[in-house]
């Protein structure tokens, strides 16, 4: 199998990349830059946007499946900006995979795109889009989704896969984010701190797509659908990241707001920083405070049954390597906050 992933310089895409080149896939990358250390790998670049339809279309030559993880995510930003990544960029990865004959078209979903202002506990793929989203983020990624899943057929069997809350050593984004604002004394637990939800290690999430690869065709029952991947049990979310922040030698999080005075300042800042035309991500938004205070997990079986995925590596030792890969680095607990105050997105 001849590989191209999206975004494959990426937290996730590199994963992706990685088990696709230990398995002997020859593997072609597209993003933004050049990057030297897969290069070295043998890994095929190409620097380019998935906004330029061309480029991908030049890209999917000779290729067998595509990875579509190429994103813009975040709590914030330009609706102009996401559309045109998340929905448009998507929109030339599907017409490329027609146009050069891309049998396998893999989807890097969220399972935001189903998540709106309630608690979801345990829901299989059976949940509905919500009629309204908190951000622009996951309003985009379901326009995508539904998009790609609509253009299954014998020409292309495609797929979207949902992991939830990605990381991992090397993490850019989730962790980062948790350190820097326990730090600088700006991390709150929002509502009881009792809500659960789920994570995903990041070598589970680069499973899940290769299984999903693999298992992919016109026939195959993973075709045409969304599927949840996860660890398989849900965390209660504060204790979680309290757990990495002792890990880490950090001081836990303790002060609380109650979840309605967080999505009433989130409404208010979003509402400030759109009439000032601000770039900068608000300290809290509402999708913040509703990812922060509600249940969000989810039921991974069908991925299970229909393309064979189990979480290998366990929550606990997930944790034990993100502390051991940050001991074994001294300062390495400043340098993550440091890269979250540079990264304006991240894994939803």
């Amino acid at each position: 199998m001849r590989a191209l992933v999206t975004g494959g310089g990426g937290f996730l895409g590199s994963a992706v990349v990685r088990r696709l080149l230990a398995r002997g896939n020859g593997v072609t990358v597209l993003g933004r830059r050049r990057y030297a250390e897969l290069e070295q790998l043998g890994v095929l670049c190409i620097q380019a946007d998935v906004r330029d339809a061309g480029a991908i279309q030049q890209a999917c030559r000779g290729i067998d499946a595509v990875f579509h993880v190429a994103a813009l995510a975040g709590v914030w930003g330009d609706p102009r900006d996401f559309w045109s990544i998340n929905v448009e960029g998507t929109r030339n990865v599907v017409a490329a995979c027609f146009d050069n004959g891309v049998r396998r078209l893999v989807y890097t979903s969220s399972p935001s795109v189903v998540f709106g202002r309630t608690s979801l506990c345990g829901v299989d793929e059976s949940q509905p889009y919500p009629p309204k989203f908190a951000a622009e983020y996951p309003r985009t990624k379901a326009v995508a989704e539904q998009m790609v899943l609509a253009a299954n057929g014998p020409a292309v069997a495609t797929i979207a896969i949902r992991p939830h809350l990605i990381w991992g050593p090397g993490d850019p984004y989730l962790i980062p984010r948790v350190v820097q604002r326990a730090t600088s004394g700006k991390l709150k637990i929002v509502g009881d701190g009792r809500n659960r939800v789920d994570i995903t290690y990041i070598d589970n999430a680069a499973e899940a797509h290769v299984l999903a690869a693999d298992a992919l065709g016109p026939s195959a029952a993973c075709a045409g659908r969304a599927y949840f991947v996860s660890q398989g049990e849900p965390v209660v979310l504060w204790d979680w990241i309290n757990e990495l922040l002792a890990g880490l030698g950090i001081p836990p999080a303790t002060r609380k707001i109650p979840f309605q005075i967080a999505y009433a300042a989130g409404a208010a800042l979003e509402t400030i920083y759109h009439a000032g035309r601000r770039t900068s991500e608000p300290p809290m938004t509402r999708f913040m405070a509703l990812q922060f205070a509600k249940d969000h997990y989810f039921n991974i079986a069908a991925a299970g049954r229909d393309f064979g995925f189990q979480p290998r590596i366990s929550t606990q030792e997930g944790v034990a390597r993100v502390i051991a890969s940050t001991a074994a680095m001294p300062g390495r607990a400043t340098e993550l906050a440091t890269a979250a105050s540079s990264h304006s997105t991240g894994s939803c």
